[in-house]
Order: C-alpha cells, then sequence, then structure tokens
C-alpha cells in the first residue's frame, strides 16, 4: 500500500486499486498540480481547490455523492456532512469518504467545518487511517481536529488542508494542531509512505506529510 500527498488536501492511495481523493489543479493554489493515475476518483465537494478531476489521468470512476458503493474491489461509503458549523448555509455540504482497501480502512473528512455527531461517529466504525482539515477559516481549526481525532482513534491521524509553502489560502499552519504532542507521537514523512498492515501503530500517531 501506498499513500502520496499531492498538496492541500489531495491524496493518492495505490493498492490492487489506485484512488485519488480532491484533486486540484495546482496554479489556482500556487503549488503543483497531483501528477497521478487513478482507478477511483472521490470529490468531497465542487470547489474549485478539491474537484479538479481532469488532471487525472486513467480511465476512473468518479463518485461524488452520499451512498455506499463497491467498485473495483474497493468498498466506499460518502457520508453527507457540512462545510461549516451552520448546517452549510454558509459553504454548503460536503461528502466525507470511509473506504476499505488491501486490509486497510480510511476516512478522508474533506472539508469538514463541523463536530461530527455520536450518530456519524458510530457510523464510521473504526478507522486506520484519518485524512483531517486543521487548517481553520474554511474548515475545523486545529483543536476541533483534535477534538474529532480523539473521538474517533484512527491509527494514524493525517493533517491536511493548512498553510504551508507556497499556497495561496489564507488558513492556519497545522502547528495548532500538532502542539502539545508528545514527540514520539508526532511522524514526520516525505510526501509518499510504503507500508504493510503489520506497519500500523497500536496507538494514534500524528503522520505528518511534507511537500
Amino acid at each position: 500500500m501506498r499513500i502520496v500527498w499531492h498538496g492541500h488536501s489531495c491524496f493518492e492511495i495505490a493498492g490492487r486499486s489506485t484512488i485519488v481523493v480532491d484533486p486540484h489543479d495546482g496554479k489556482s493554489l500556487g503549488i503543483k498540480a497531483p501528477v497521478a493515475r487513478a482507478d477511483i476518483v472521490l470529490i468531497t465537494h465542487e470547489h474549485f481547490d478539491h474537484n479538479c478531476a481532469r488532471v487525472i489521468r486513467g480511465d476512473f470512476a468518479t463518485i461524488k455523492e452520499p451512498g455506499k458503493r463497491e467498485l473495483k474491489g474497493v468498498r466506499v461509503l460518502g457520508l453527507p456532512a457540512f462545510h461549516d458549523s451552520s448546517e452549510g448555509e454558509k459553504r454548503g455540504k460536503i461528502t466525507m469518504y470511509k473506504f476499505e482497501m488491501d486490509g486497510f480502512t480510511f476516512c478522508h473528512c474533506g472539508d469538514l467545518g463541523h463536530d461530527l455527531s455520536d450518530h456519524q461517529i458510530q457510523t464510521l466504525g473504526e478507522v486506520d487511517f484519518l485524512f483531517v482539515p486543521v487548517g481553520g477559516v474554511f474548515t475545523l481549526d486545529g483543536e476541533g481536529a483534535r477534538r474529532l481525532v480523539e473521538r474517533i482513534e484512527p491509527k494514524v491521524a493525517i493533517p491536511m488542508h493548512f498553510r504551508y509553502g507556497g499556497l495561496s489560502l489564507s488558513i492556519q499552519t497545522a502547528d495548532a494542531f500538532l502542539e502539545g504532542l508528545p514527540d514520539g507521537k508526532v511522524v514526520r514523512v516525505g510526501n509518499e509512505v510504503e507500508l504493510q498492515p503489520e506497519d500500523l501503530p497500536m496507538e494514534t500517531e500524528y503522520w505528518v506529510f511534507s511537500p
């Protein structure tokens, strides 16, 4: 299994199939566009920094809505949520995705902007990798993201949608999300990681991808 960060909220997860979530065009954000080929593209919402499927190569299926599906050896559950704390009045709806592949379970939160309900947490169930926005302004901030991680208890929490390098969005860095965590729980990685199920930690670690 391989996880590649293509900047912002875009991740490529490659195993028996290859999934790309929330591709962007790069230049609109001041960063490089994803270079990836996919079997499945997941779009959490129709904002320019999350829905640029045209930059992805391959004959892929695109999923943009909530619901349960199984395709190309992957089980995908789309869960409705909101881009803000006002039930979508400010920024609309999003779809969070939980998907299972090669013995791993992933959850990509998109631009989640509110605390999840107990029912939503129960529906998600066990999660190995949680991709969570931490930059505030348009999404959860560091404190809200930490609270979500503590409720879901994933094996690995991966911050996304934060300010770094040349990113042109006026959002916060990941510092508030990581502040106060034990050094041994924060793992600095490159922009790509390969792993097997036995590599998962017993307790939650925070993996910070680099550009």
